[in-house]
């Protein structure tokens, strides 16, 4: 049997996906910038793509844009509106526990010479609302948190957030990491408040490569991409088709009439794995049952167990999970979530994240359960050795 369970690293593409990817890139091949038919009929694609996407956040096609996935949107997001807008302050907010992909645009903010305000987080991730509060001052331009925490699934208190930061100065740009979020919830940008959205499409069954900024109409944004001025000039460089039109096909699975069922899946998976990984000894949890918490990722320490002893030794048994974000697993160094959220020091290491999709069965779960009671014994009596 297999158990993937590391779907907040990367999901796989739905079938109808990987049609259209392979139509366009077969069939439809034309440059989108093309006069002739071949362009057109590829154009169409990106037009139906943002169509799509513009329903699923109640906003304008115009608002979309695409780009290669979480990453570039975090950075253009950041970035983009921090040069826009230097002349009306130097001052930036971020949460402690964001993504390296916002983490590491703020770190070149600040050295860029803008003054960044990293908020703290309670034990269970969640920001001070306080401390955003005190931090807001006339010289902010910018506020930046993410939607679910994408190695313990907090959610955080987003349009609560936004109502501060447009209460305080409307002016203020607001951005919002989504890409845990986007596939899990309806969001609607407007009603939160939320001038900028990141969302990436290898993390809803569309293809890697893929992804979307939202833009709220006359929100003051840099492009960081130069070139022949397609998008409007804000993302030059010509338009990964098969990718955008996989990207729309997969928000379109998603976002269809039975979202709400996916939903409940998710969430009762998650409450039985909590309830289930609870019984084993030694084990602590960082995740909550209910929605306070994000229905697809529980995050458990594994006291006496290095957490990459343990990945491997599951990976054995093909169950695929994670120690902590994909991303920063090729980077050495502590979680930085982990850390903000006061975990025991012994236990930082010893930290696995199970994530689900609407396609995770309960007989994985339940297969991931019995391997872990017979090989967390062995490895902690190899451990203490």
């Amino acid at each position: 049997m297999e158990a993937y369970l590391d779907n907040s690293a990367t999901t796989k593409c739905a079938d109808e996906v990987v049609e259209t990817c392979v139509k366009v890139m077969q069939t439809d091949y034309g440059n989108p910038s093309s006069k002739h038919m071949k362009g057109v009929d590829a154009e169409m694609y990106i037009k139906e793509a943002r169509q799509i996407i513009a329903k699923s956040l109640k906003c304008l096609d115009k608002e979309i844009l695409f780009t290669s996935g979480g990453t570039e949107s975090n950075n253009l997001a950041i970035i983009g509106t921090a040069m826009a807008n230097k002349r009306k302050g130097n001052h930036v907010i971020v949460s402690s526990v964001e993504h390296s992909s916002v983490k590491e645009p703020f770190n070149f903010l600040e050295q860029q010479g803008f003054r960044v305000t990293y908020l703290p987080v309670d034990k269970k991730g969640v920001v001070d609302i306080e401390g955003l509060k005190a931090a807001l001052d006339e010289e902010t331009i910018l506020v930046s948190v993410m939607y679910v925490n994408n190695e313990i699934g907090t959610v955080e208190p987003i349009e609560e957030i936004g109502h501060i930061v447009k209460g305080y100065n409307p002016d203020i740009v607001y951005h919002v990491d989504a890409i845990q979020a986007y596939g899990k919830y309806r969001i609607y940008p407007n009603k939160l408040n939320i001038d900028l959205l990141s969302v990436s499409g290898h993390k809803i069954h569309g293809p890697k490569g893929s992804g979307f900024l939202y833009i709220k109409d006359k929100t003051r944004i840099k492009p960081i991409i130069y070139g022949g001025g397609q998008q409007k000039g804000m993302r030059s460089g010509t338009e990964n088709v098969p990718a955008i039109a996989g990207l729309g096909k997969a928000v379109d699975l998603i976002y269809n009439n039975t979202f709400d069922e996916k939903i409940e899946h998710l969430y009762e998976l998650k409450d039985y794995f909590i309830d289930e990984i609870s019984k084993l000894p030694e084990v602590q949890i960082n995740s909550e049952k209910g929605e306070a918490f994000a229905p697809q990722i529980v995050s458990v320490s594994f006291k006496g167990v290095r957490a990459e002893v343990l990945l491997h030794a599951l990976e054995e048994q093909n169950i695929y999970v994670s120690s902590g974000s994909a991303c920063s697993s090729n980077k050495p160094g502590l979680s930085n979530t982990l850390v903000a959220i006061g975990l025991d020091k012994n236990l930082l290491d010893s930290t696995l994240r199970f994530s689900f999709c609407y396609e995770t069965t309960k007989e994985e779960l339940d297969y991931t359960i019995e391997n872990l009671k017979k090989l967390l014994p062995v490895l902690r009596k190899y451990t203490r050795r």
